[in-house]
């Protein structure tokens, strides 16, 4: 027969047919002829046992796939990963928290340009899983919102609020003998007494804020708690908007523009957010390709007071905020104020001036978490950019409560967290001192881990307003106190806070934005000149390949 005639025969494929063994896998999960017609949405949920900030993300998963449905699409759920920074702390595992962010934003990236999904909604509740989602989002551009899991209540002992971080400061107390191995074990077992994500304003819920600031989550889900009805119906109300986003194509870009980071930034100053911030915008915006840099906070805290009184150094928790207003609260007073952008586009579909149009121009008057914006704890916001030649790119402090403004003293260097830790519990570290902590930057920690350890046991042995810590790590949204972090560039690089010496001299001027070893740059050239960096230890893994890729915190410590 000719090969004509077997043409001939033959039927024409169409791209339909195609796709026939595609549709066939979906037929198996569950998809009907009609199903194929209809939008798939990726729920991406990061539920997850081993920490409380995501234990109860599950239901939220199957609240929003079932709106979903509701709405005529297709939800389609897979998982992603969380490490809890509150567990992971002070030991080694810390350093797979930074890390994470990217695995998140890379799982989030992959699964839906793999599943060529319609639109996202991402459920988050640990630290990292919000940056992660956001930078996974900004760079997919398919319509996405975001679902904060919600915050934890506060514990209680006797008569007073517990966070985590009460915990940590109970280990620097116990160790200063100013509280009994009995107080240390009742405060460890009230500080949590169930699911959400940690209290006060720590990077949980500070991230969670910024991006409702952003647009990129609806008006009041950020101060929620996760155990609260109103989470689970304020979840099918984000499934809800996510399929108008998609109706109107609606994308996260149209949305994260340079006036919603100005925004973002404006709100956690105002509110006493985490130094964590700095980082993690400037991820996103590197992922959105918006134009931000660490300077960009500098110039924006001097324009906003702290007006909202919160833990760290503050009174008061999330779910305090949220029973005063919240977020809109907030922002509608920094709205009438000039301070924020209020023709932004957000996921409801409309502006931040058309969200806020029916909130109060004043929060309550029987409370005093939100202060009257003329009135604030401070004339400036609380997330000041340092420079001078131990962080030539910048430094990060947060100075919310801190009373000393200026410190000059004798540094005491370690090459650890760990070696940190053990002298101050061991009563080696003095008034006086600079602590410096080195080799724990995101190329030679790597991963950057927190030093709320250290920090809190400072704090705890009566020394927070006597002795500075500078690092080339983080801190934790719980950390407050006269401390640096983000020191860049880093040890491992051969920064200058590598090259430091014990009984060098470090001045701390916060006022003039200065951080400065009393050295000749003849003498740093010198030491310069000897250094060698460290090896790590990590020869394969995702620790080996996350020190190879990372780029400096000044950048945001982006992977790509």
């Amino acid at each position: 027969m000719s090969q004509k005639s077997l043409n001939s025969k033959s039927q024409a494929i169409t791209q339909g047919d195609r796709r026939a063994p595609n549709r066939a896998m979906l037929r198996a999960v569950g998809f009907s002829d009609e199903d194929f017609q209809k939008p798939i949405i990726g729920v991406a949920n990061g539920q997850s046992d081993i920490t409380p900030c995501n234990a109860g993300l599950g239901k939220l998963a199957d609240i929003a796939a079932d709106q979903i449905r509701k709405e005529g699409g297709m939800p389609q759920t897979f998982g992603t990963i969380t490490i809890s920074d509150g567990i992971s702390m002070g030991t080694e595992g810390m350093k797979c928290s930074l890390v994470s962010r990217e695995v998140i934003a890379d799982s989030i990236e992959t699964v839906c340009r793999g599943a060529s999904m319609d639109a996202v909604i991402c459920i988050g509740g640990c630290d990292k899983n919000m940056p992660g989602a956001m930078i996974g989002m900004a760079r997919l551009n398919i319509p996405g919102i975001f679902v904060y899991g919600g915050t934890i209540k506060p514990g209680h002992l006797d008569g007073k609020d517990l966070t985590v971080v009460s915990v940590f400061e109970a280990v620097g107390q116990f160790g200063a003998g100013t509280i009994d191995k009995n107080q240390l074990t009742e405060i460890e077992k009230n500080a949590c007494p169930g699911f959400g994500s940690c209290g006060g304003m720590y990077t949980a819920n500070t991230m969670s804020s910024a991006f409702e600031a952003m647009g990129m989550s609806l008006p009041y889900s950020s101060t929620m708690a996760n155990e609260d009805k109103e989470k689970e119906l304020n979840t099918g109300l984000c499934a809800e908007s996510l399929m108008n986003m998609l109706k109107h194509n609606i994308l996260p870009r149209d949305i994260m523009t340079r006036q919603a980071f100005e925004n973002a930034i404006a709100v956690i100053m105002a509110i006493g957010g985490s130094t964590n911030a700095v980082l993690h915008l400037l991820a996103i915006a590197h992922s959105a390709g918006v134009e931000l840099s660490i300077d960009d906070f500098e110039s924006i805290r001097k324009k906003i007071p702290l007006f909202c009184d919160l833990k760290p150094s503050g009174k008061y928790v999330a779910v305090d905020l949220h029973r005063a207003g919240g977020i809109p609260q907030v922002m509608k007073m920094m709205l009438n104020a000039g301070m924020i952008h209020g023709d932004c586009l957000t996921v409801t579909g409309k502006t931040i001036e058309e969200n806020l149009k029916d909130i109060p121009d004043e929060p309550p008057a029987n409370q005093d978490v939100i202060l009257p914006i003329n009135q604030p704890k401070s004339t400036e916001g609380h997330l000041v950019i340092l420079k001078g030649n131990i962080c030539s790119e910048g430094g990060v402090a947060k100075i919310s409560g801190v009373k000393t403004r200026k410190i000059t003293g004798t540094a005491v260097v370690f090459d650890s967290e760990e070696e940190c830790l053990d002298a101050i519990l061991e009563d080696k570290i003095k008034a006086g001192d600079v602590v410096v902590i080195r080799f724990e930057g995101p190329k030679g920690g790597p991963g950057m881990r927190e030093m709320l350890a250290p920090t809190a046991a400072i704090v705890g042995k009566g020394l927070g307003d006597k002795v500075a810590l500078i690092t080339d790590g983080r801190f934790s949204g719980g950390t407050y106190g006269i401390v640096v972090g983000h020191v860049s560039p880093e040890a491992q690089v051969g920064g200058t806070i590598a090259l430091l010496k014990n009984g060098d001299t470090i001045n701390i001027d916060i006022e003039n934005n200065q951080v400065n070893v009393d050295l000749t740059d003849e003498e740093l050239r010198n030491r310069k000149n000897e250094f060698k960096p460290k090896e790590i230890k990590y020869k394969k893994g995702v620790l080996a390949k996350y020190a190879k890729l990372v780029n400096s915190s000044s950048n945001g410590a982006v992977t790509d």
